[in-house]
């Protein structure tokens, strides 16, 4: 792995993955794949109706009505979004910072990718008003902006983006004749449900948003690849799952058999998928909180994380030490990290930061243990910071970032 250190700066195929869940895979969860491994064939170009049908109600508990017919799935939100780009045509705008993944799936259908400012209260939702600025500059260049993908709870910056904020950009782009990509992979880890307000853009522009999820975010392992799209219902919205899943056919692009079924399963939420979904939420959330602590005492800074398996760190304020130890760059920051911390630590520039920027992304799922016995006690714990391979984790962790 350090042989690839220097190529892994840049080519995609060293892109950093998702943060994981830390955890072991649900036992009601892995028997009902178990029980649908003699099935051979594979879901059709967008999956069966099964699946698809599982995901309306699965939007329908969270106010998003949808019907099968305008619905398609993946095997992972990768190819998923891929398709949906090559579909929906013209130049993609995105918020800086992204996941790592959006820009190279831009860049490999040939479309220009431009990055858009958050505000300083969140990320994963461009500023409206840069937004506009960037519109425009790129119309007066020549461009042809067309897409605007977003993401109300955040990969990288682990925020979810107050409705009022996400209703501004979403009218922006509407006004624009943007079409939105509405990223919610991650919108079922809220690490308080009950005190973050969280608003689809697809609720405030039903007929101009298209609803993207996967399912690793919060159902199903990510070894288990399964993506599911909502289109608009509009004529329009038609045409372009039309499109969608021509592409996904051309790829070859289709959930595997099992695999659908652990995704219906999943997307149905029985009571053993909810519970363990809503402990593993606030599980993560204590952890990242006490990892925010201890990031905020090193000197460092970080928005406060609201959702998913991670935060996003500012090592700005501590530039001038860094810079002693030779690192002035987010590439060299992600080199020593990882290092550091034995895990992961992708640097800025993955996620369409500035290079000189000196930010990374940091995962609790390292924090929550090394076995399946440890991640089982930690799922299960009434005070898993009191854990002592928890409060040992935590303890490595802090001397990393003081060490800086």
């Amino acid at each position: 792995m350090h042989g690839t250190v220097a190529e892994g700066r840049g080519p995609v195929r060293y892109g950093p993955p998702a943060p994981g869940t830390g955890l072991p895979v649900l036992p009601a969860l892995a028997g009902v794949l178990a029980g649908a491994a003699r099935r051979t064939a594979p879901e059709p170009p967008g999956g069966g109706l099964e699946l698809r049908a599982a995901a309306c109600g699965h939007w329908g508990r969270r106010g998003l009505r949808a019907e099968p017919d305008l619905v398609a799935a993946a095997p992972g939100a990768q190819p998923l979004l891929f398709a949906l780009l090559a579909s929906y045509g013209g130049d993609v705008l995105l918020p800086r910072p992204c996941p790592a993944w959006w820009t190279p799936q831009a860049r490999l259908l040939g479309r220009p990718a431009y990055h858009v400012p958050t505000p300083a209260e969140c990320g994963g939702v461009p500023d409206p008003f840069a937004l506009l600025e960037t519109v425009r500059r790129v119309r007066t260049e020549g461009g042809v902006p067309r897409l605007l993908v977003l993401s109300v709870a955040d990969d990288p910056t682990a925020t979810v983006a107050p409705p009022e904020t996400v209703r501004e950009a979403c009218e922006a782009a509407v006004g624009e004749g943007l079409h939105i990509i509405s990223d919610e992979t991650w919108r079922d880890t809220l690490h308080r449900p009950h005190d973050t307000v969280l608003f689809s853009p697809a609720e405030m522009c039903p007929d101009d948003v298209t609803v993207l999820s996967d399912l690793s975010g919060a159902l199903t392992p990510a070894g288990w690849p399964a993506a599911v799209a909502r289109f608009p219902a509009t004529e329009r919205g038609a045409q372009r799952r039309a499109r969608t899943l021509d592409v996904l056919t051309a790829l070859g692009s289709v959930v595997a058999g099992p695999v659908a079924v652990a995704a219906a399963y999943a997307l149905g939420e029985p009571d053993p998928v909810a519970v363990r979904m809503r402990r593993a939420a606030a599980l993560h959330g204590a952890v990242a909180a006490e990892a925010h602590r201890l990031v905020l005492a090193a000197g460092a800074f970080a928005r406060p994380p609201q959702a998913g398996r991670h935060l996003y760190a500012d090592l700005g304020p501590l530039r001038n030490r860094l810079a002693a130890r030779g690192v002035t760059d987010s590439m060299e920051l992600e080199e020593l990290l990882t290092a550091r911390l034995g895990a992961p630590a992708p640097g800025g520039h993955r996620f369409g930061d500035e290079l000189g920027a000196l930010r990374a992304r940091l995962a609790t799922g390292p924090l929550l243990g090394t076995s399946e016995e440890e991640w089982a006690g930690t799922l299960d714990a009434a005070d898993p910071l009191e854990l002592p391979h928890v409060r040992r984790a935590l303890a490595a962790f802090e001397e990393a970032l003081d060490g800086l």
